[in-house]
């Protein structure tokens, strides 16, 4: 039972960790992560006043509006969700309703690849959602003992703890490059300067990749913590149950010793 409690719980709390934080990003998207409150927290108007003007590719982007600049991410935002369909028909609109492609053609195929990442993030959010219920009622079919919730937030919050620490050591720039270096084909173009992409004007990146990453890890922490508490109190009712049906046999046992 022991060697079978090592195992089982392993497999439920990465099955929670994968499918939870799919779970936050899949919610997120749905409001397009809240761009519209990073537009104004991280100043993007001005940003893309100042740069708009100087890009080398597209022209006449200065002329658009901040809800112009939502809706176009809430497009992008739909398109890698969506496989990257729809990247190329993304346009603004000019004062005078001319239209414009909002991307060059190396700033389409990156949006494709980091679409073509979502889509295994998905997958493996799927996956771990059901080694999660999968391994969780084997364990509840056993019996097994719940672990300890301080431990489990313990080493939660210290595995979130430890990886702070390393990316504010490396410096998030410096990690955020080396993801990038890694993670996207070889030989696609995945850094882009302000005055050759609007993509990269209109979110001011890295910075707004700041913002989303701490939405999400509070909407992780919140499932997460949530979807604990429940596990803990499904088996806290099985342990009832259990120690309930031992007391019941015990006093049998009395009864048909006397």
């Amino acid at each position: 039972m022991r060697f079978v409690s090592y195992v089982i719980w392993p497999l439920v709390f990465v099955g929670q960790l994968l499918a939870t934080s799919l779970f936050a990003w899949h919610l997120l998207a749905q409001i397009n992560f809240a761009y519209p409150t990073g537009y104004k927290l991280l100043g993007l108007d001005a940003h893309i006043a100042e740069f708009a003007p100087l890009n080398r590719y597209i022209h006449g982007f200065e002329f658009t509006r901040p809800k112009d600049h939502w809706d176009l991410f809430a497009q992008i935002t739909r398109a890698v969700q969506n496989h990257g369909e729809g990247l190329e028909d993304i346009h603004f609109t000019l004062p005078n309703d001319t239209k414009i492609p909002l991307m060059h053609h190396a700033e389409i195929i990156h949006l494709q690849d980091v679409s073509n990442l979502i889509h295994q993030f998905y997958l493996a959010g799927i996956a771990g959602f059901f080694i999660w219920i999968i391994s969780l009622a084997i364990a509840y079919q056993q019996k097994l003992s719940f672990p300890s919730l301080r431990n489990i937030v313990l080493g939660f919050c210290g595995s979130i703890f430890v990886i702070s620490a390393i990316v504010l050591s490396l410096g998030a720039t410096t990690v955020f490059y080396w993801l990038h270096t890694n993670v996207f084909p070889e030989g696609h173009q995945w850094f882009f300067y302000y005055e050759d992409s609007l993509m990269t004007t209109l979110m001011k990146a890295p910075d707004i990749f700041a913002f989303i990453a701490a939405l999400l890890l509070v909407a992780l922490l919140i499932i997460w913590g949530l979807s604990t508490f429940g596990m803990a109190r499904l088996f806290r009712k099985n342990a009832l149950v259990k120690q309930a049906a031992v007391t019941t046999t015990k006093n049998k046992n009395r009864k048909k010793r006397n």
